[in-house]
């Protein structure tokens, strides 16, 4: 397996940008993708080619038989997976630094106008220099939370597609010709069925947990900005004002007073 250090620490700076419920599936990315798969699933799947055998001495028969089994290796489909799926979070770190970093440069200018600076307030950072996500920050987000549920689903089904069941066979008969036996083909035996097996099940149950945590996420966001929307509106009909700029709540009774004993 290659170093995965340079992608988690790219992630890893995601965390101060994200949601809690974001922050979740960092470490299901991390512990139960990166970490299992370098630890190992590359050992269960060492050997898959050296062990690989076919009852057939016909030459190029058995390399014939392995691609037709595996035109690609879970591995490489799992690192090829976490690949993609870690694209759009990216994307989005690069746009959430960038607004940032504009947003500083900006404030940083209005400083030499006290009165401006004292008006002009950061909208995508708090005091403690926290990112909110709202506005163009919240469109990027929602996009690239849509885009990660897109690609998992996705790539979950190519695997059924491209490598078959979920259950690995313990022995296959390969019925490529040439380079193998033109009628008899040959019978193959792949090692390690059961653990292969297990893992195979293991990253699509990861992979669903991630989609689900992807889906919670996308609701949690949505009833955040709804309930932020509900706070904005009693303050909103506080401001309110008659037509009349010299009506006052006094005058008013005043007047229903005088008209109550003149009657």
């Amino acid at each position: 397996m290659g170093d995965w250090s340079y992608l988690s620490a790219l992630l890893d700076k995601v965390q101060s940008h994200s949601t809690v419920v974001g922050k979740i599936w960092m470490s299901v990315l991390f512990l139960f993708r990166i970490f299992v798969l370098g630890a190992a699933a590359d050992k269960v799947w060492g050997d898959e080619v050296s062990e690989f055998y076919c009852d057939s001495q016909e030459p190029g028969c058995k390399h014939a038989c392995y691609n037709w089994m595996f035109p690609i290796s879970y591995i490489h489909y799992w690192v090829l997976q976490i690949t993609f799926v870690s694209t759009p979070t990216l994307v989005y770190l690069g746009h959430a630094v960038h607004i940032i970093h504009k947003e500083r440069r900006m404030m940083e200018q209005l400083k030499n106008c006290p009165n401006v600076s004292a008006l002009k307030k950061p909208k995508y950072t708090d005091e403690r220099g926290k990112v909110k996500i709202k506005g163009i920050l919240f469109c990027t987000y929602m996009t690239q939370l849509i885009v990660k549920i897109l690609l998992e689903v996705g790539f979950s089904v190519g695997q059924f597609y491209i490598l078959g069941p979920v259950f690995m066979v313990t022995y296959f008969h390969c019925t490529m010709s040439p380079p193998c036996a033109r009628f008899s083909g040959a019978q193959c035996y792949i090692s390690r069925p059961t653990e292969k097996t297990i893992f195979i099940i293991f990253m699509l149950v990861v992979s669903g947990i991630s989609v689900v945590l992807n889906i919670i996420e996308i609701i949690y966001l949505l009833c955040n900005r709804r309930t932020g929307k509900r706070k904005q509106l009693p303050l909103s009909s506080l401001q309110e004002h008659p037509t009349n700029p010299s009506y006052t709540p006094g005058e008013q009774i005043s007047r229903e007073t005088m008209t109550y004993l003149h009657a």
